[in-house]
Protein backbone atom coordinates (compact mmCIF):
# COMPACT_ATOMS: atom_id res chain seq x y z
CA UNK A 1 0.00 0.00 0.00
CA UNK A 2 1.28 3.34 -1.17
CA UNK A 3 1.11 6.31 1.40
CA UNK A 4 0.56 9.57 1.41
CA UNK A 5 0.30 12.68 4.06
CA UNK A 6 -0.10 15.98 4.08
CA UNK A 7 -1.96 18.99 6.43
CA UNK A 8 1.29 19.76 7.89
CA UNK A 9 2.34 23.66 8.10
CA UNK A 10 3.09 26.52 10.62
CA UNK A 11 0.97 27.16 13.98
CA UNK A 12 0.54 29.11 16.95
CA UNK A 13 1.05 27.50 20.33
CA UNK A 14 -2.69 26.68 21.02
CA UNK A 15 -3.85 26.32 17.86
CA UNK A 16 -5.05 23.14 15.61
CA UNK A 17 -4.02 21.05 12.62
CA UNK A 18 -5.30 18.26 11.02
CA UNK A 19 -3.35 16.04 9.04
CA UNK A 20 -4.52 13.78 6.24
CA UNK A 21 -2.89 10.20 4.63
CA UNK A 22 -4.23 8.54 1.49
CA UNK A 23 -3.43 4.78 0.57
CA UNK A 24 -3.69 3.56 -2.64
CA UNK A 25 -2.74 0.71 -4.24
CA UNK A 26 -4.20 -2.47 -1.62
CA UNK A 27 -7.24 -2.83 0.08
CA UNK A 28 -7.08 0.16 3.01
CA UNK A 29 -9.53 -2.00 5.32
CA UNK A 30 -6.79 -4.91 5.70
CA UNK A 31 -4.50 -2.34 7.37
CA UNK A 32 -4.05 -1.21 11.23
CA UNK A 33 -3.25 2.72 10.18
CA UNK A 34 -0.55 4.56 12.67
CA UNK A 35 1.00 8.13 12.98
CA UNK A 36 4.50 8.71 14.41
CA UNK A 37 6.33 11.83 14.36
CA UNK A 38 10.59 12.90 14.35
CA UNK A 39 11.69 15.39 16.31
CA UNK A 40 15.22 16.97 15.18
CA UNK A 41 18.00 15.30 16.74
CA UNK A 42 15.52 12.97 18.39
CA UNK A 43 14.52 9.47 17.29
CA UNK A 44 11.38 8.84 15.56
CA UNK A 45 8.05 8.24 18.19
CA UNK A 46 4.74 7.09 18.27
CA UNK A 47 1.98 9.05 18.15
CA UNK A 48 -1.19 7.65 17.93
CA UNK A 49 -2.87 4.49 15.92
CA UNK A 50 -6.02 3.17 14.90
CA UNK A 51 -7.22 -0.83 13.96
CA UNK A 52 -8.49 -2.03 10.57
CA UNK A 53 -12.19 -1.60 11.92
CA UNK A 54 -11.75 2.13 13.05
CA UNK A 55 -13.20 0.27 16.60
CA UNK A 56 -9.64 0.74 18.62
CA UNK A 57 -7.41 3.37 19.40
CA UNK A 58 -3.74 3.76 20.81
CA UNK A 59 -2.08 7.35 21.89
CA UNK A 60 0.99 8.56 23.45
CA UNK A 61 0.52 9.77 27.03
CA UNK A 62 2.14 13.08 25.52
CA UNK A 63 -0.92 13.49 23.31
CA UNK A 64 -3.72 11.85 24.87
CA UNK A 65 -6.59 14.14 25.14
CA UNK A 66 -5.46 16.26 22.50
CA UNK A 67 -4.68 14.37 19.44
CA UNK A 68 -7.91 11.99 17.79
CA UNK A 69 -6.94 9.53 15.00
CA UNK A 70 -9.98 8.23 12.83
CA UNK A 71 -10.09 7.29 9.37
CA UNK A 72 -12.61 7.74 6.54
CA UNK A 73 -13.07 4.14 4.49
CA UNK A 74 -14.56 5.57 1.55
CA UNK A 75 -11.74 7.70 0.81
CA UNK A 76 -9.43 5.28 2.09
CA UNK A 77 -7.86 7.99 4.25
CA UNK A 78 -6.32 8.52 8.23
CA UNK A 79 -6.53 11.87 9.89
CA UNK A 80 -4.57 13.36 13.34
CA UNK A 81 -6.80 15.70 14.18
CA UNK A 82 -4.19 17.83 16.65
CA UNK A 83 -5.70 20.35 19.28
CA UNK A 84 -3.78 22.49 21.53
CA UNK A 85 -0.53 22.14 20.00
CA UNK A 86 2.69 22.64 21.77
CA UNK A 87 5.77 24.13 20.62
CA UNK A 88 7.24 19.96 21.43
CA UNK A 89 4.64 18.83 19.12
CA UNK A 90 6.85 20.26 16.49
CA UNK A 91 8.10 17.26 14.25
CA UNK A 92 8.25 15.93 10.95
CA UNK A 93 4.68 13.90 10.64
CA UNK A 94 4.70 10.24 8.97
CA UNK A 95 1.79 7.30 8.62
CA UNK A 96 2.22 4.20 8.55
CA UNK A 97 0.08 1.18 7.72
CA UNK A 98 0.93 -2.49 9.09
CA UNK A 99 -1.08 -5.83 10.27
CA UNK A 100 -2.06 -5.68 13.81
CA UNK A 101 -2.94 -2.51 15.85
CA UNK A 102 0.78 -1.71 17.59
CA UNK A 103 2.64 1.33 19.08
CA UNK A 104 6.39 -0.13 17.62
CA UNK A 105 7.92 1.39 14.58
CA UNK A 106 8.54 -2.92 13.79
CA UNK A 107 4.97 -3.47 13.63
CA UNK A 108 4.58 -1.22 10.63
CA UNK A 109 5.74 -2.12 7.02
CA UNK A 110 4.55 0.89 4.76
CA UNK A 111 5.39 4.19 5.65
CA UNK A 112 4.48 7.46 3.56
CA UNK A 113 6.86 10.84 3.14
CA UNK A 114 6.42 12.70 6.44
CA UNK A 115 4.68 15.84 6.67
CA UNK A 116 6.48 18.76 8.80
CA UNK A 117 4.20 20.07 11.81
CA UNK A 118 6.06 23.54 13.20
CA UNK A 119 4.61 24.89 16.71
CA UNK A 120 5.75 28.73 17.14
CA UNK A 121 5.64 29.99 20.88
Amino acid sequence: VQLQASGGGLVQAGGSLRLSCAASGRTFSNYAMGWFRQAPGKEREFVAAISWSGGSTIYADSVKGRFTISREFAKSTVYLQMNSLLPEDTAVYYCAAGGVLVTTIRGYDNWGQGTQVTVSS
